[in-house]
Formats: structure tokens, C-alpha cells, sequence
């Protein structure tokens, strides 16, 4: 089942690295599309880090063409999965409603209302007897703008899409290697030519480093650089509570940056805080982990109570469980996934943004394609790493932009250009 007792293989044509849901999503396409010897590892347990930690949500609406190309065709991997591999996964189709109770905000949501349509994303605005209706424990009065999106759709348990997807890609050949370390990436004449582990040296021409709060260690040894910050990020389970569904739609209220929806009779919830806590793994302590990170269970508490008056049930809920997780956070809130510009054969997916998990299926699917045909199935170059080739940014400052991302994840644009941050690509 891909752990460190596994002989390590001497020879591989792609190792990916970090077995979360862009690696994961990567190496099963990778061997879909005929890569060849295939291997994912991870310095850890197999899909343990960030990812098992995600709300599980996926949303049509976007902010622009490519991430409503992108966000449709990993929803629509994820339907089909059993139907084409064979293996369960389990997939909540329930729409969700997005809305605003400030009028900046209700603009942002009916512009992108009109544009996604127009991308082919089925919604439409209701009005709060209907929006009642689809939620009945949501008091919608105070809201400005209420959408109702179909194609929404979480996965309750987002362990289950990582161990899905690592089972079809071992069903493709895959070797997956847990509790094994990139230690250095083994570069000749600009061009890779292995990875060095904890365990040995593996030759290959082609290496994926989807190592999420720890990509910028596995580029580190190249003397290349990973655009990105990492910020912490945590939701809380409530207590079951009476009439949640778990068929009831997401619910998204954007100027309070919160997510909402059921889990196993009560609620998910989480969102952006103001005051985010940026977080770098210590690189130097092999102990360190996602499970073992600190967290403060105030702050999801705290995003609650700022929706309290439109879900009552979290002005006090009785929290079962907090989690949380690193976001890679890059300068301008857009992914992190295409060819390295600076060594040959080495390949980033990355930068999830908060959102990595429900893009993962689609960006894998693309990267694969790109390294085995030389064209990606979209045009990612909106999301190369190219495009910050001339950008050298202090550590200190990419952590001032992740941070600025991370605290207008849902600010309209002109809101964001006041406060002097980058462009903002809500995903």
C-alpha cells in the first residue's frame, strides 16, 4: 500500500513528489496517459498533509475562463470516477447557494453570475423565500444577493478523494512510496537527472514537485525558488443539529469570507480570517507535521459568530473537531502549475490557493498531458511559473502578498486596488 518498507525503485520516468490531492491527482493521470514507470512519494504517510484537512468543496462560479474550464472538468472527473476506474467516491452533489449582505459584494457575485453563464455554468439569483427553502436553517433577510449554483458539490470526507485516486493510480502501476524524503533534486547541465531521498537515489529525467508547504525545500537544492507563502488555515465540525440535510446545499457568504455545509447531520465551517497566521514548516525537523501543527480553535469559532444572524446554530456550536492545514499562497492568488523556467524535466503543481484540492483532478490531468504530449489539455499558461521569472521577491514580502491574498480571498477587485494588493483570482 506504498509505505517505506517498499524496496525504492533505482530508476523511475516521473517521480512526483507530495502525495496530496495535486500530487495524487497528477500520478494517477500520469499513468493514465502513459508515462511509464510512475512514482509518488511523500515524506510522510500517503495523503497526510494538507489535503485530508480541506472543507471538500468544489464551485462552478469563477473568476475567470480558464478556472471555469478547469473547476468543471474536475467536478466532472470526480462524477465519473467509479464509473471509470471502478473505485467508490463518494460525491454530495448539492449545489450551493452564494451570497452577499453588502452591496460591493452582491455586485461582485452578479458579475460573475454573468459571465459564468456565458461559460456555461448553470445558476441563477433567488430570493430569500427560495433560498429559505433550499436551507432551512439559513435566515436569509439580510442578504443583497442570493445564487443558487447546481453543479456545486463537496465531498464530505476529502481523505476519500486522496486514497481513491492513490488507489486507481497503483491500479495503473504506480508505485507509491510513503515516509520517504526528497532530500535534493540531482540537476546536470541545467536538466534533472534524479532525486536523492532519505532512502537512496532515484535516477529520472522528469520530477513533479507537488510538495505543498514543503515545495520551496525541494526546489531549495536547485537554487530555484517557489513563488509562494504558506499560511495557516483551519475549519471546525460541529455537533449534529437538528434539520441539517446533508443533501443541503453549500453556503457561501463572500463578505464575510465563510463557508458552510453538513457533515454528518451538523456543519463544516471555516473562511479567510483578517489576521491570518503565516506558518512555514521547519524544514530541519523531520518530526514536524500538518497533524501536529498548532491551531487555535477561536478562529473558525470566531468566523461563525460573524454569520451567527443567518445560521443561528453557530452563534455557540458545540465544536467536535478543528483541523487545519498550510495553504500555499502565491503573489497574485493564482495557481502554480507548468514547467519550471529554470531547470529542465522539473515541473511544479502548487500554489493551491485554498483551493487546490477541487482543481487537483483537472490541473493533474493537464500537467500530465503536457509532459507526455508537450501540450497541456487547456492552455495553463495563465498559471505558468514563468510568469514571476522576473520577479525576486524577499521571502518577507511573499509573505506580506500570501497574506494580502489570504485576507481578500472574497474582496471585489476595486476594494483590493484600494488597499494596494495584487489582482485578485478567486478560485
Amino acid at each position: 500500500m506504498g509505505d517505506a518498507t517498499e524496496r525504492l525503485p533505482a530508476e523511475a520516468d516521473v517521480v512526483v513528489i507530495g502525495s496530496g490531492a495535486f500530487g495524487s491527482c497528477t500520478a494517477y493521470h500520469l499513468a493514465v496517459a502513459g508515462a511509464g514507470r510512475v512514482m509518488l512519494l511523500d515524506r510522510g504517510e500517503l495523503g497526510s498533509g494538507s489535503s485530508p484537512r480541506a472543507a471538500g468543496l468544489f464551485k462552478m462560479v469563477q473568476a475567470d475562463e480558464l478556472l471555469t474550464r478547469l473547476s468543471h472538468r474536475s467536478a466532472a472527473i470526480v462524477r465519473g470516477f467509479e464509473a471509470t476506474t471502478g473505485i467508490p467516491l463518494p460525491v454530495t452533489r448539492s449545489g450551493s447557494l452564494l451570497a452577499a449582505r453588502t452591496s460591493a459584494h452582491a455586485d461582485l457575485i452578479r458579475a460573475e453570475l454573468a459571465q459564468s453563464r456565458v461559460w456555461g455554468v448553470e445558476a441563477e439569483e433567488i430570493d430569500a423565500a427560495t433560498a429559505r427553502r433550499a436551507v432551512p436553517w439559513l435566515d436569509p433577510g439580510a442578504f443583497q444577493v442570493a445564487v443558487h449554483v447546481h453543479g456545486d458539490m463537496f465531498i464530505e470526507e476529502p481523505p476519500d478523494l486522496l486514497q481513491a485516486v492513490q488507489r486507481a493510480a497503483r491500479d495503473k502501476g504506480v508505485a507509491t512510496l510513503a515516509n520517504t524524503t526528497a532530500t535534493a533534486l540531482r540537476v546536470t547541465d541545467g536538466r534533472v537527472v534524479g532525486v536523492a531521498t532519505d532512502r537512496g537515489e532515484i535516477t529520472c529525467p522528469v520530477v513533479v514537485d507537488a510538495a505543498g508547504a514543503w515545495a520551496k525545500s525541494v526546489v531549495a537544492s536547485t537554487g530555484g525558488r517557489v513563488m509562494a507563502a504558506t499560511i495557516r488555515h483551519q475549519l471546525a465540525i460541529s455537533e449534529p443539529t437538528s434539520g441539517v440535510d446533508a443533501g443541503h446545499p453549500i453556503v457561501r457568504i463572500i463578505d464575510a469570507s465563510a463557508y458552510v455545509r453538513p457533515h454528518k447531520g451538523g456543519f463544516l465551517f471555516g473562511g479567510f480570517e483578517p489576521d491570518p497566521t503565516p506558518l512555514e514548516p521547519p524544514v530541519a525537523d523531520p518530526a514536524w507535521s500538518i497533524a501536529t501543527m498548532p491551531l487555535d480553535a477561536r478562529v473558525p469559532i470566531q468566523m461563525g459568530r460573524r454569520i451567527a444572524a443567518q445560521i443561528p446554530a453557530l452563534a455557540n456550536p458545540t465544536v467536535l473537531e478543528t483541523r487545519g492545514g498550510l495553504f500555499t499562497m502565491t503573489p497574485d492568488a493564482r495557481f502554480l502549475a507548468g514547467p519550471s523556467p529554470d531547470v529542465a524535466g522539473l515541473w511544479l503543481n502548487t500554489g493551491c490557493n485554498g483551493s487546490g484540492y477541487s482543481f487537483a483532478p483537472a490541473i493533474g490531468e493537464a500537467l500530465a498531458a503536457w509532459i507526455t504530449t508537450g501540450s497541456p489539455t487547456v492552455d495553463m499558461s495563465p498559471l505558468s511559473p514563468e510568469r514571476f521569472r522576473d520577479h525576486d521577491y524577499s521571502d518577507r514580502r511573499l509573505i506580506e502578498l500570501g497574506v494580502f491574498q489570504y485576507e481578500n480571498y472574497y474582496s471585489p477587485p476595486d476594494v483590493a486596488a484600494r488597499l494596494g494588493g495584487a489582482a485578485l483570482t478567486r478560485s
